[in-house]
């Protein structure tokens, strides 16, 4: 056993630990892996690390260059998956299941740098506007901002994922500039550490913004600030005993649970055994029992059925669930490998005696568990195991214990309110199912079960075939529930990485705003120069650099060819009768002449560094435009984002969106739009 590695933690810049302490066995033969590090972390040091030296490296990137880290980072992962397999094995994982850990972590790191590039500025301020005027003359007016929060976020994870569950906290974390210390589970730990080293041979992250504790977290929380998060990924009990930390209260340092939860999927009553969505439900239940052996957060454990058809459900559930094959993930055609652990294997037996009190088994160890390969008799394994609730509506039982494993109990009901009661019952999870080819069950049902699950996810079978099932989140949508799933949100796209953002209002002048945010606010001052801002490289175009066009009157050959030519033949633009009486009281110009009318009057027609308009947003119509009226166009460089991109012939390129406003002899808007366009880089 002295040859055993000993894990390491990564703080402040160096690996520590010497010394082993407890050994960490395979899931799949019980032998001897690895072993923890005796030494205890200096956590004064790890966040004195953190505050001095990680904060102002990752602030020394901008959203746009740590985004571009987070995809360097997951290809760089990618490349070296196959040692993160090897290991995966011994956790019980099968090759489906690493998939999930390994390649889904890199694949998160992937979608949060697309969410950067995509939605969030150059620079580390984050413009949420728009301004909103606060005085009747225009010169005061308030917005809102977000930036860094100059603080540590501390990621304390589960066992079950021990790569994702890291990498779906770091990449929001990273990309809102705060350094992270990640604490994995000790029995999966080895995975995380793996990764870790991974990361860190990579060069791609700033000094102090991972640092990984191996182990526990001693008086860690205990050094937390207000500018701090502590994210939580477990069960609901430590949860809630993590979140009352005297510390994290008086400081009042936000803390994200997402917590184990009791998971439903509903059969929906008009599913008959003979509807392909019978078997989906079936198929879907079962998956989620023997997907990672069970230990999934959002495993389906209550499988809420019709009671008409509870036996036919239960019958072909038997049948799946006896064609699983069960042994080391090494072996091929193993489909289901084995508990993270033996402590875990022991855990889930001990509430399958709970559970059992007030359910009838179904399908278990009695039923042909044989797993397969050597030494699997000194492994966690663990049957799948198919309970149902004697009286669906007594208390305790599957609506309070959760065997975290390849358990789940099926409950029987009358009617759809029924269900909605049942799901109910668990008292808030991550995810539920609904199996129904009805849309107005959907339209009944979602509404109703809402307020109790993160996510719902309704299944037929239309949506079957591009399905990624109940029990995988995704990193553009929200990943939390409420109640006993730990009240938190994870992941969510933009809205996760503002998690770790401070969301601040500002007043002042729509100068000054304009200086704050980057961003031209409309009222700001205004440059005006003699050159045309459709002739300035992106390098050389300043952020509210403006031009006011000369004037265009609007006939009505204008309205007319534009008919003709865009086939609008709307009564509002031809009807002079019908017009008289709209609320117009005479004909107008069509609004998409009016865009065309004035990109005539702003656009610089000779090739230059504007290569291309690629959209429009925020577009308004305010007022209408009639025959005999003038309008004019200001087009004011609102925002720059350079994303580090380059054009087909290799030529540097950045992101402009330009503020347009379009007004009439009168002075008043008449549209008002962004305009989005691919500028050139001045060459080297």
């Amino acid at each position: 056993m002295s040859n055993l590695t000993t894990l390491q933690s990564l703080i402040a810049g160096r690996w520590i630990g010497q010394h082993g302490a407890q050994t960490l066995r395979s899931a799949i033969d019980g032998s001897a892996l690895c072993r923890t590090h005796e030494e205890r972390p200096d956590f004064a040091e790890a966040v004195e690390f953190g505050r001095r030296r990680g904060i102002p490296a990752l602030m020394a990137l901008d959203f746009q260059q740590r985004a571009a880290r987070l995809k360097a980072l997951g290809l760089y992962l990618n490349e070296r998956k196959e040692q993160l397999y090897a290991l995966s094995r011994h956790s019980g994982a099968t090759r489906a299941d690493s998939w999930i850990d390994i390649e889904g972590g890199s694949g998160t790191l992937f979608a949060y740098a697309g969410i950067g590039t995509r939605e969030l500025p150059s620079g580390n301020v984050v413009h949420e506007g728009p301004a909103m005027p606060l005085g009747k003359q225009g010169l005061f007016a308030g917005t809102h901002i977000l930036v860094p929060r100059g603080g540590l976020a501390v990621h304390i994870n589960a066992f079950n994922f021990p790569i994702w569950g890291m990498l779906e906290k770091f990449a929001p974390s990273f990309l809102a500039g705060m350094p992270c210390i990640v604490k994995p589970a000790t029995a999966t730990s080895y995975l995380t550490e793996a990764a870790v080293r991974l990361m860190h041979e990579s060069g791609l992250l700033p000094e102090g913004s991972l640092q990984l504790v191996i182990g526990g977290t001693g008086d860690l929380l205990d050094r937390l600030q207000g500018q701090d998060v502590v994210t939580f990924t477990g069960s609901a009990d430590t949860a809630a005993k993590l979140r009352v930390n005297a510390n994290l209260v008086r400081h009042s340092v936000p803390f994200n649970a997402e917590a184990d939860s009791l998971n439903c999927a509903i059969l929906a009553p008009e599913i008959t055994p003979d509807d392909p969505e019978f078997d989906l439900f079936v198929k879907e239940v079962a998956r989620e029992m023997t997907i990672k052996a069970g230990q999934k957060c959002t495993a389906i454990r209550r499988a809420i059925v019709p009671a008409k058809h509870i036996d036919a459900v239960a019958e072909r559930l038997r049948e799946r669930l006896a064609k699983v094959v069960i042994g080391d993930p090494a072996i091929d055609g193993v489909k289901m490998g084995a508990l993270a652990s033996h402590a875990q294997q022991a855990d889930v037996a001990a509430r399958v005696e709970t559970l059992l009190a007030g359910s009838e088994l179904l399908f278990g160890a009695r039923d042909g568990f044989a797993p397969q390969g050597e030494g699997v008799a000194e492994g966690a394994f663990f049957a799948p195991t198919l309970l149902r609730a004697r009286d669906p509506h007594a208390e305790g039982g599957a609506h309070d214990i959760e065997a975290f494993g390849p358990v789940s109990t099926l409950m029987a009901y009358d009617d759809i309110d029924e269900a909605i009661a049942l799901a109910a019952r668990g008292k808030g999870s991550l995810v539920a199912s609904l199996v129904t080819r009805d849309p107005a069950v959907a339209a009944y049902v979602v509404p109703r079960a809402a307020a109790l699950h993160g996510r719902l996810h309704i299944l037929d079978r239309e949506s079957a075939a591009e399905s990624t099932g109940h029990g995988s989140p995704l990193p553009m949508l929200k990943h939390g529930g409420p109640g006993r799933a730990g009240g938190g949100e994870e992941l969510g796209g933009l809205r996760a990485v503002k998690h770790y953002l401070q969301r601040t209002a500002v007043q002042g002048s729509p100068t000054m705003l304009a200086a704050v945010t980057g961003e031209y606010v409309r009222g700001a001052k205004l440059i005006e120069t003699e050159v045309h801002p459709f002739r300035r490289w992106f390098d050389e175009l300043q952020v509210g650099e403006s031009l006011l066009t000369h004037r265009r009157t609007v006939t009505e050959a204008d309205i007319v060819n534009f008919g003709c030519l865009s086939g609008d033949h709307f009564y509002m633009h031809f009807d002079e009768l019908a017009a008289k009486e709209s609320q117009f009281g005479k004909r107008i110009a069509h609004g998409y002449f009016v865009l065309s009318a004035a990109a005539g009057l702003f656009v610089s027609p000779a090739p230059g560094p504007v290569l291309a308009n690629y959209g429009l947003d925020t577009l308004r119509f305010i007022n209408p435009v009639g025959i005999g009226d003038t309008i004019q166009a200001r087009l004011t460089c609102k925002r720059k984002i350079d994303q580090g991109k380059k054009s087909a012939k290799g030529e540097p390129q950045g992101v402009v969106a330009w503020d347009v406003e379009v007004t009439n002899q009168n002075g008043e808007l008449v549209a008002s739009y962004d305009i989005l366009t691919l500028v050139l880089k001045r060459p080297a």
